[in-house]
């Protein structure tokens, strides 16, 4: 959660705060806290995971991070980056689904008022605006640190991802500039497929819920569809162009 910490802490920051050298994260001395992530960053993964070889890569997969996307790029410039969107409808069917009473994520929240708050059940329209504002702000600031970051990177579509699994992780491993063998590439695939999940861990209320690009069509109703689509306008307009209208 490196991204979340220092990303919310940057993001709520007064303008004043962050004019100062003497905010710890003031612009002025942005080049030394830059180089303070960075350290934070190598170190926590060197002692998480000693073994890793010069030549093998580390995947961080940090999207309640997002917020801090820039700033981890910014003091990792020659890491590679990949930008993973997914259909903001879709997304928020998901979370309505998991945070109902006795689904995954209602069941697995029990921190604080999580659960009094999750509001799925009481005021679905009201999770999800909640669900569509966090699109925009994670999404968005995943988007600015993409299209700031000079070093290798590529855009991958959940969508595409699903009708073209082994295609698009070609895709990716050639854009970002690393060698695999096909074959390797799809016995990986085949090994993570939807398709190898077992029945019984797959369905409604479940983490495994059903994989289908544009299920939200059956699953939310106009009105929750109008919320999503008015607030993540500019990333559908980019992402999904082609939308109905309610």
């Amino acid at each position: 959660m490196v991204g979340q910490l220092f990303g919310s802490f940057y993001k709520h920051a007064q303008e004043g705060q962050l004019n100062s050298a003497n905010f710890i994260m003031g612009e002025p001395t942005r080049k030394g806290w830059t180089r303070s992530i960075r350290n934070f960053v190598l170190d926590g993964a060197m002692y998480a995971n000693p073994r890793l070889r010069p030549e093998e890569y580390l995947v961080v997969k940090e999207p309640n991070g997002s917020t801090g996307a820039p700033l981890l790029m910014e003091a990792l410039p020659e890491s590679r980056m990949i930008l993973l969107v997914r259909d903001p409808r879709d997304v928020a069917a998901s979370v309505l689904d998991g945070a109902r009473k006795g689904s995954w994520l209602y069941e697995r929240k029990d921190k604080g008022r999580w659960k009094e708050n999750a509001l799925a059940d009481t005021d679905p329209e009201a999770i999800t605006r909640r669900r569509a504002h966090m699109y925009m702000s994670q999404v968005g600031r995943a988007k600015q640190a993409f299209e700031a970051h000079e070093g290798p990177k590529v855009l991958v579509r959940y969508e595409d991802l699903r009708t073209d699994t082994l295609g698009t992780i070609k895709r990716i491993y050639s854009e970002l500039g690393i060698p695999a063998e096909e074959k390797v590439l799809a016995r990986v695939v085949e090994k993570h497929s939807w398709e190898n999940i077992p029945e019984e861990d797959k369905g409604e209320g479940k983490f495994y819920r059903k994989a289908t690009p544009g299920g939200w069509r059956e699953d939310l109703t106009a009105k929750q569809a109008g919320i999503i689509e008015k607030i993540t306008a500019p990333l559908l307009e980019e992402f999904y162009p082609v939308r109905e209208k309610h």
